[in-house]
């Protein structure tokens, strides 16, 4: 009783659907477990004869890649030919289309889209490219996996604010439950042998790698196959014959990040390091790991053998690859009409620069300008990105429900304003940046995971959307950080910088992937952030333009201004009334008009800061 003791391990109630489980089991291990074979005859002193296992030659032509690539802050369908390096774009408009998954045919492909308004699961078959709906709920269904005999898909579905693992029928919607627990379980991998599924689950603190054996009940059917503490891992694939089974990992203490490949013939042993890697995915051949490695502001796509050689040069991508499939397909030619006309749309640019006219500024450097309706110590920015801000927090309020950037902890800082200590060459200071209000995360409205590349540590920002029904944003997968915990008293929480949190409920919109969309960077932690809570700087973003710091600053400041020995003082709301070697009518601190740009804040006679607006807006909803 294999879908019924799943269903009991985890806490369900199955006497109401006994019958129903009873049928459902005849059809999923119908055509995906064979009958072990009948041994017959009498023995004998002949020497057994061992046939070997033929190797399977694939004509790389024939070979074809679906990737998940995000273009635009939308990630559509693209192909991708290994031989020939060239991609096509195969789905496109203003919707999202991600997790695809070959079926074992290699005819179809099953995906999960937002295109009607919720997240459901699609197959579309490749000689037509027809798509047919398989499910259809309020619910977040996404990355499917196909049963051996193609009848089922197995996925990760979000029920009772928390996401689990179900199975669906192709051809009904029927759907069964397979996972009820209160961790996160998602990414569901299905075993050629129709007896196992592997799947990222947090039910061990942080996202390991479990295998459920459906051969088995209770507690004894899941098996932490990486148990990897202060890692996360996520995609676990299998390879052709089930024999190997690939995921991803990013380590944030000891070890490497990148793909590992755990050998199913030695279930005791530790996965081994194959090369970077967020996701990846087998050939058809089983001998090349097709791979989307990510930096901290760009993504490449690259290939290796099962010894980690490097096989193909890195090619960037517009954006995260949302999911990849890989496998030997009989494509039709010409391809189908959908995927031509999609290959011929050009995503148009979401914003562009406006240089504001007037303005007196000497040697053609540029000024900073205000951005309207936003509270922020100096709300101002640059006078190049100030557009891209202004486009980025409209898109923020229509993906999460709510103007999430209306409130700002910084935007523009004067050279005259101190900042943090360590921050004194921030991005801030060039009018190219802006920090999101750290506050929402203690009020519950922000999230943030933590991602290592290299030895530089990096931040993921979620934004809680205002309405929770499916309509908005996604749940988010894996624990996120919690930087607070370090004042736990704990010391191993406050040497780690921080410590996992519980995977929080709810739809969340990705922020810094709309960002990057933008051209906004995410900035890298200090090396002190572990015990200095500013050093983090998980919501600064910045749009550097190709410059370095230095040359940033001088688009706004004359080069006398930055090497100035002594530091300038900020203005004071009372003059000093210090006593100085040499008499003079004005102030010793005397602000130097001359290095600031215009529209910056001046010393006037009424010692008030300068604001955007009378009334602050609302932040939170």
């Amino acid at each position: 009783m294999i879908l019924h003791g799943i269903c009991h391990s985890e806490g369900a109630k199955p006497r109401g659907r006994v019958t129903l489980i009873v049928v459902l089991i005849s059809l999923l291990l119908g055509a995906c477990v064979q009958p072990e074979a009948q041994v017959t005859g009498v023995p004998t002193n002949e020497p057994e004869i061992i046939e070997e296992t033929p190797v399977r030659v694939i004509d790389p032509a024939s070979e074809a890649a679906f990737l998940s690539i995000e273009e635009n802050g939308f990630a559509h369908l693209f192909l991708f030919r290994s031989h020939d390096l060239a991609f096509a774009r195969i789905t496109s408009g203003d919707s999202n289309d991600i997790t695809p998954a070959f079926n074992p045919e290699r005819t179809r492909i099953a995906f999960a889209s937002d295109r009607d308004g919720d997240w459901d699961l699609y197959v579309m078959a490749l000689d037509t490219g027809e798509i047919k709906q398989v499910t259809n709920s309020l619910q977040y269904d996404s990355a499917p996996s196909w049963s051996p005999d193609g009848q089922w898909l197995a996925f990760e579905t979000y029920q009772n604010e928390n996401l689990e693992i179900a199975v669906v029928n192709v051809d009904t919607g029927e759907i069964v439950p397979l996972t009820q627990h209160p961790a996160s379980d998602h990414s569901p991998a299905w075993a050629p042998d129709g007896r196992h599924v592997a799947f990222i689950s947090t039910r061990g603190g942080d996202s390991d790698v479990w295998l459920a054996d459906l051969d088995l009940a209770g507690d004894d059917r899941y098996q932490n196959l990486s148990n990897t503490p202060f890692a996360s891992e996520n995609f676990p694939f299998w390879n052709r014959d089930g024999s190997q089974l690939l995921w991803s990992s990013i380590s944030q203490t000891v070890g490497f990040s990148g793909l590992y490949i755990w050998n199913a013939a030695e279930p005791n042993r530790s996965a081994h390091w194959v090369g970077d890697g967020s996701i990846g995915t087998w050939n058809a051949a089983e001998d090349r790991v097709l791979a989307a490695v990510i930096t901290a502001n760009q993504t490449f796509l690259t290939m290796y053998d099962l010894e980690g050689d490097v096989l193909i040069s890195s090619l960037p991508l517009s954006g995260r690859v949302r999911g990849m499939t890989w496998g030997s397909a009989a494509l039709p030619q010409p391809l189908p009409d959908s995927w031509t006309q999609a290959a011929g749309q050009t995503p148009g640019a979401l914003w562009s620069p406006i240089v504001t006219p007037g303005g007196d500024v000497p040697n053609q450097r540029f000024t900073v300008v205000p951005i309207n309706d936003v509270q922020a110590p100096f709300p101002q920015l640059h006078d190049l990105v100030d557009e891209s801000f202004n486009a980025l927090r409209q898109r923020v309020s229509q993906e999460a429900g709510w103007d999430a950037l209306a409130s700002l902890e910084n935007a523009f800082v004067p050279l005259t304003t101190s900042l943090e200590p360590g921050l004194d060459d921030d991005w801030l200071y060039t009018g190219r940046a802006f920090a999101i209000n750290s506050l929402m995360s203690n009020a519950g409205w922000m999230v943030t995971l933590r991602e290592d590349v290299g030895a530089l540590t990096y931040w993921r920002v979620y934004i809680r959307c205002a309405v929770q029904d499916g309509s908005l944003g996604e749940p988010i997968h894996n624990a996120p950080w919690n930087l607070n915990s370090r004042y736990d008293l704990d010391p191993r929480t406050y040497e780690q910088g921080g410590d996992y949190a519980p995977v929080p409920a709810g739809y969340w919109v990705d922020v810094t992937f709309l960002a990057q969309a933008y051209g906004w960077e995410r900035l890298p932690s200090l090396p002190t952030w572990r015990t200095y809570y500013k050093g983090a700087r998980f919501t600064t973003y910045a749009m550097t333009g190709g410059l370095n710091w230095y040359q940033a600053m001088q688009e706004l400041y004359p080069v006398e201004a930055l090497v100035t020995p002594t530091k300038v003082l900020a203005p004071t709301l009372t003059p000093t009334n210090t006593a100085t070697l040499t008499p003079t009518k004005r102030p010793t601190r005397t602000p130097r008009m001359t290095f600031t740009p215009s529209l910056t804040p001046t010393i006037t006679s009424t010692p008030l800061p300068p604001t955007a607006t009378p009334t602050p807006p609302t932040v939170i909803p």
